[in-house]
C-alpha cells in the first residue's frame, strides 16, 4: 500500500520560526572545554577494570588454557574462563529474518575460536594496567585450522563449514523478484554486467567502545554506562540475558563519541561487564584500546556483488539482475541484517525499473563480524547501480547524464513503488540532476575535459543520483513545562555528535512559542524517559523530532485552554504572544507561560475535564519510511607520475525535506563526505585468506585527515515528506551513499581512453598508477 499523507496540525507558534534557523550547537562549549561525560571519564568507589585475552587466530581449536601466572599478578581480583560463567541466552540480533541461522555467540570462547579477536579469558584487576599485565601472562595453546575470509570461497562447493548448522555457510538469504526479468534480458538491445567488491571498513569512532557497570545488591538494581547508540535495546537485552526485571536495569549513555552504526550493540563486553559487576559486588569498567576496537567492533561493507542491466535501443532500462554476497563473520552482530537487506532492496535507486531479480546472501566466514556502518547497505546499492548506469552509458555511446535523464523516476509518479516493494514518498529526481548539472556547469566541464585530454592530461567527470531511506520504526518524545515555566524535552533518540540538544530544542520551541534557550533536552538515560529505540539510520529528526513536535503541540493546546481560563477569554480569542498567551484585540491582556504552568501544576479551579500538570508523551510511528535523494558531480585529475587522484570539483545537491537547522545539516553532510572520501580513496580493512586482520592499527588503516578531504559545493532542495509533522527526511548518510560512486565514475571516466572499465575502492595512488600502466 502507498503511504497516506496526513493532515498534520500546523506549528503552534509558527511566527517564532525556530525551525529552519542555523543556530550554533549548544552542546559544543561543554564538549570542547573537556566537560563531556564519556565512559572512560567515569569512575566509582571500588572500581575494577576488565582486560580480555583474545584469540590471535581466525580459526583454531583451544587445546589448553593456563591462568596460573596471571592470578599471581598483584592487583588481580579474578581470572575467568568460559567454565566460570553462568549459562546465558543467545546474544541478540536486531532484526531476525526468515531462515536466519544464529550460531552460538559465547561471552568467552571454549573449545574453538572462529574469528580473530574473540575473547577467551577475562581478567579483572584493581587497575587497567594490572589487568593488562595479567592478561599478558595467560598462556593458551591453540591448534590453528584453515579459515575462510572470502564469501565466494565460503560459498563454493566443498568449502569447509564455518558454522556447523549452516548449510553451505549461508547465514540467511533475501530475494526480490518482480515482473519478468528473464524476458526483459532476452529482448534487450543492450546488456551490461559488472562485478564489484566493496572493501571492509572500520567505523573508527573517536571514542572506542566502553562500558561501566554497578550492581546495587540492596536495591537489586543494575546501572550501566555504555557508549551505545541504543540504550533501551541494551537495557532490554541485559534484562533478558541476566534474568533481571527490566525496570531494575538502568542504562546511561551521557556523551557518545561517535557511533556511525557500529555502536548499535549490545556487544559481548556490554553483557560481560554487568555480569562481572553483579558477581563480584564491585563496579567494573572496560574500555577498548584502539587496536581492540579495529579488530572487534563490527566492520562495515565487505560485500561482493554482480549486477546486470538490460536496456532497449534508446537506453531505457528494462531489467536489473544482481547477486550479492556479504561476509558476516562466524557470529552475528546485532545489526547484521541491515546491510544485506538494504543492499538488495535499494538497488533500483532513483530509476524506474520494472523487472528485477535480486538475491542477497549473508555468508559465514572466519572473520570479525560485519554490521551497520554509516549507510548500512544503501551505499553498496547506490554504488552498484550507479556504476552499472555509467557502464551502460559507455556501452551505448550516450552521455552518462542523458542516460540518467531517460530513466529517472518522474515526479508525477510519486508516491512511487519500486520493483523491490519500496515506496518513495516525495521528490523530484530529474530536478535534482538538472540542479547539480547546472551548478557544476556540466557542459563546460565536458568541453574543458576534451581540451585538456588533447594536451595529455588525465581528467574525468563522474555523476551519481542516489536515494536514502530513513525513519524506519518509531520513536518517543516527552515534553513538560515545569511550574516555573521552564521546558523539559526528553527523547528516546540519543546523539553521537549530531546536535540533538540544539535541533530538538528548536523543534520544541517552535511548537510551544518559546525560545530554544528555555528548553532543556535530555537523552541517553533509560530512567525517567519513555521507552525509545535509539539513533541510527538517519531517523532522529523524522521520528524523534516528530514525536517531540506532537508532544509539544499537545502541551501548547492544553496551555492555551488554561490560559483562556486565566484570561477569562473564549478559546478562539486566545493567541500566542511572546512569552505566553494573549487575547486577540486586547494587547494588554497577557498571561505568561510561568503563570499558566503554575496554574496547571497547582491543579485547582481547572477547566472541566482538565487534569493537573502540563506535559505530554507521544510515540510517533509514520508507518513507512521517508526517502531522501540527491545528485553529485565529481571532476578529478590524475597525476600520471604517481596515480594520485586530485579532486577539482565536487558539486552536491541533497533533498532531505524540511531542514530544522541548516548549519547542523551541512555539518552532517560534511561528516559523511569525510567518511565517503575515506572509502573512495583510502580506507580498507585488509584480511589474509584465513581472515586475520592485516591493518590492525591506525598506522595501517588509513583514516582520512582533514587535509585529505575536499570541499564540496553543497546545494539543497526541499520536498517535504507527507509522512511526518515536520516534513523531515534523513541526511546523515547521504555522503557515504552518493560521493563514492560519483568519484569512482570520474576516475574510470579519466582512465577510459586506456581501456579501464572498472576499479574497486579504495582508489589508492598505487592502484590507479598500475591502471595507468605504471606496473608495466
Amino acid at each position: 500500500m502507498r503511504p497516506k499523507a496526513r493532515a498534520w496540525r500546523s506549528r503552534s507558534a509558527g511566527a517564532a520560526g525556530w525551525v529552519g534557523r542555523p543556530l550554533r550547537r549548544r552542546e559544543d562549549r561543554r564538549l570542547v572545554t573537556g566537560r563531556g561525560r564519556f565512559v572512560d571519564d567515569l569512575t566509582l568507589p571500588g572500581l575494577c577494570h576488565l582486560g580480555l585475552v583474545r584469540s590471535p587466530h581466525a580459526h583454531a581449536l583451544i587445546r589448553a588454557v593456563d591462568t596460573t601466572d596471571a592470578r599471581r599478578v598483584p592487583g588481580v581480583v579474578r581470572v575467568l574462563t568460559a567454565a566460570d560463567l553462568d549459562p546465558l541466552g543467545p546474544m541478540p540480533v536486531m532484526r531476525p529474518l526468515p531462515g536466519m541461522v544464529v550460531p552460538e555467540h559465547p561471552l568467552l570462547a571454549a573449545g574453538a575460536v572462529r574469528a580473530q579477536g574473540v575473547p577467551v579469558v577475562a581478567v579483572v584487576a584493581e587497575s587497567a594496567a594490572a589487568a593488562a599485565d595479567a592478561a599478558d601472562r595467560v598462556r593458551i595453546e591453540y591448534e590453528a585450522l584453515p579459515g575462510l575470509a572470502d564469501p565466494d570461497a565460503a560459498l563454493a562447493a566443498g568449502a569447509a563449514p564455518v558454522v556447523s548448522a549452516a548449510a553451505g555457510n549461508r547465514a540467511f538469504a533475501l530475494a526480490w523478484r518482480q515482473g519478468d526479468p528473464a524476458a526483459a534480458f532476452e529482448s534487450a538491445a543492450h546488456r551490461v554486467r559488472l562485478d564489484v567488491r566493496q572493501q571492509r571498513l572500520a567505523g573508527v569512532p573517536l571514542e572506542p567502545r566502553g562500558v561501566l557497570a554497578r550492581w546495587d545488591e540492596a536495591a537489586g538494581e543494575l546501572t550501566v554506562w555504555t557508549s551505545t547508540q541504543a540504550p533501551f535495546r541494551v537495557r532490554a537485552e541485559l534484562a533478558r540475558l541476566l534474568s533481571l526485571d527490566e525496570a531494575r536495569v538502568r542504562v546511561l549513555a551521557h556523551d557518545v563519541g561517535g557511533g556511525f552504526g557500529v555502536k548499535g550493540g549490545p556487544y559481548r563486553e556490554e553483557v560481560l561487564v554487568p555480569w562481572l559487576a553483579r558477581r563480584l559486588g564491585r563496579p567494573v569498567k572496560w574500555v577498548s584500546a584502539r587496536a581492540e576496537d579495529l579488530l572487534t567492533t563490527a566492520h562495515g561493507r565487505g560485500a561482493a556483488s554482480t549486477g546486470e542491466l538490460a536496456l532497449d535501443a534508446e537506453g531505457r532500462i528494462l531489467g536489473l539482475r544482481a547477486r550479492i554476497r556479504t561476509p558476516v563473520g562466524s557470529s552475528l552482530a546485532c545489526t547484521v541484517g541491515a546491510a544485506p537487506f538494504n543492499h538488495g532492496r535499494c538497488l533500483p535507486g532513483a530509476y524506474a525499473i520494472e523487472h528485477v531479480d535480486i538475491e542477497s546472501v549473508a555468508v559465514f566466514t572466519t572473520t570479525p563480524p560485519t554490521g551497520a556502518y554509516r549507510g548500512a547497505g544503501r551505499p553498496e546499492a547506490a554504488f552498484l547501480i550507479e556504476r552499472l548506469v555509467d557502464h551502460a552509458a559507455r556501452a551505448l555511446g550516450l552521455d552518462p547524464a542523458e542516460l540518467r535523464r531517460r530513466n529517472l523516476v518522474p515526479p508525477e509518479r510519486f508516491p512511487y513503488r519500486t520493483a523491490t516493494g519500496q515506496v518513495y514518498d516525495s521528490g523530484d529526481y530529474p530536478a535534482l540532476l538538472a540542479q547539480v548539472l547546472a551548478a557544476a556547469d556540466y557542459a563546460g566541464l565536458r568541453r574543458a575535459q576534451a581540451a585538456r585530454r588533447a594536451r595529455g592530461e588525465v581528467v574525468g567527470v563522474g555523476l551519481c543520483v542516489y536515494v536514502e531511506p530513513s525513519g524506519l520504526g518509531w520513536e518517543s518524545g516527552l515534553v513538560r513545562v515545569e511550574q516555573t515555566g521552564a521546558v523539559l524535552a526528553v527523547s528516546g533518540a540519543i546523539a553521537q555528535g549530531q546536535g540533538h540538544e540544539t535541533t530538538f530544542a528548536q523543534i520544541v520551541a517552535d511548537h510551544l512559542g518559546v525560545a530554544p534557550e528555555a528548553v532543556t533536552v535530555r537523552q541517553g538515560d533509560t530512567r525517567g524517559a519513555p521507552q525509545g529505540i535509539g539513533t541510527f539510520g538517519s531517523r532522529s529528526t523524522a521520528l524523534g523530532g516528530s514525536a517531540l513536535a506532537l508532544a509539544a503541540g499537545e502541551v501548547h493546546a492544553k496551555a492555551r485552554r488554561l490560559a483562556g481560563r486565566l484570561l477569562e477569554a473564549a478559546l478562539e480569542d486566545v493567541v500566542p504572544v511572546a512569552g505566553g498567551f494573549g487575547v486577540a484585540g486586547a494587547p494588554g491582556r497577557v498571561v505568561a507561560w510561568a503563570r499558566v504552568a503554575e496554574f496547571a501544576h497547582r491543579g485547582q479551579n481547572l477547566p472541566p475535564g482538565e487534569e493537573p500538570g502540563l506535559e505530554a508523551t507521544r510515540f510517533f510511528s509514520p508507518g513507512a519510511e521517508v526517502w531522501s535523494a540527491g545528485a553529485v558531480v565529481a571532476a578529478v585529475r590524475i597525476e600520471r607520475e604517481t596515480g594520485a587522484v586530485v579532486p577539482e570539483r565536487l558539486v552536491w545537491t541533497d533533498d532531505a525535506g524540511t531542514i530544522v537547522n541548516p548549519l547542523l545539516a551541512d555539518g552532517q553532510l560534511d561528516g559523511s563526505l569525510a567518511q565517503a572520501w575515506g572509502q573512495a580513496l583510502l580506507e580498507a580493512v585488509e584480511l589474509d585468506p584465513a581472515g586475520h586482520v592485516l591493518t590492525g592499527t591506525l598506522m595501517d588503516y588509513a583514516v582520512p585527515r582533514a587535509d585529505d578531504v575536499p570541499r564540496a559545493e553543497v546545494l539543497h532542495a526541499h520536498s517535504p515528506s507527507p509522512l511526518n509533522p515536520l516534513g523531515a527526511k534523513g541526511l546523515g548518510e547521504a555522503g557515504t551513499i552518493g560521493i563514492p560512486p560519483a568519484v569512482v565514475n570520474a576516475v574510470v571516466d579519466a582512465l577510459a581512453p586506456l581501456g579501464v572499465t572498472h576499479l574497486d575502492m579504495p582508489l589508492t595512488a598505487e592502484k590507479v598508477w598500475r591502471a595507468l600502466g605504471g606496473g608495466g
